[in-house]
């Protein structure tokens, strides 16, 4: 199966910084296209329904009124885009991290040792497209990334968290914790590994 990650040169800047010393960056992902689907398909009929107003239904000053709605409704769909832009899934060596959001911006994780069990479901819509969800489940806990919706490559995903909680794990030379093997830097004491 190819891999559609980014190299770590690669991290956006605005997820960079979450990153912690020692944490190794494994894949960096944006939503599908696919959600801003329904938004553009509203512009598109906000546009035909404001020529099909002023063409052959409205005169006079209402057609600057319903020329003015539709900016309105289009400057929605680009602060929709906007969002879309900056919205990051992102797995590193030791957690799954969402960040999200415009005027506030809200990053949630979960450390990988608190993930119980993942699950990816795909839709009709979702596999003609090539998108998917990613359900994410904690001991005990409510995750605050319980679903990620419209994300690409979600075997991929899928597959690259499983190896993440499934892989061999050594123990640090200078304080003794259980880090993954071939770990470049040890996560809790930033000491490099030989």
């Amino acid at each position: 199966m190819p891999r559609f990650t980014q190299p770590i040169d690669d991290v956006p800047a605005s997820v960079a910084k979450y990153l912690l010393p020692g944490e190794d960056h494994v894949f960096t992902i944006r939503q599908h296209p696919a959600v801003l689907l329904p938004r553009i398909l509203l512009v598109l009929l906000g546009l035909a329904i404001a020529g099909w107003l002023t063409s052959s239904v409205v005169h006079g000053s209402a057609i600057l009124a319903i020329w003015i709605l539709w900016v309105i409704l289009l400057l929605w769909l680009g602060a929709k885009v906007w969002n879309w832009a900056i919205y990051y899934f992102v797995i590193t060596s030791q957690r799954v991290l969402l960040a999200q959001g415009v005027l506030v911006r809200k990053v949630n994780y979960v450390p990988l040792n608190k993930i119980t069990d993942i699950e990816y479901r795909l839709t009709t819509t979702g596999r003609l497209l090539g998108y998917g969800e990613l359900e994410v489940r904690t001991a005990g806990q409510d995750a605050a990334l319980r679903n990620i919706r419209f994300l690409p490559y979600p075997e991929q995903l899928y597959l690259e968290i499983s190896g993440l909680l499934f892989q061999e794990t050594g123990q640090c030379p200078q304080c003794k914790m259980n880090i993954p093997t071939g770990a470049r830097r040890c996560p809790y004491c930033t000491s490099d590994i030989p």
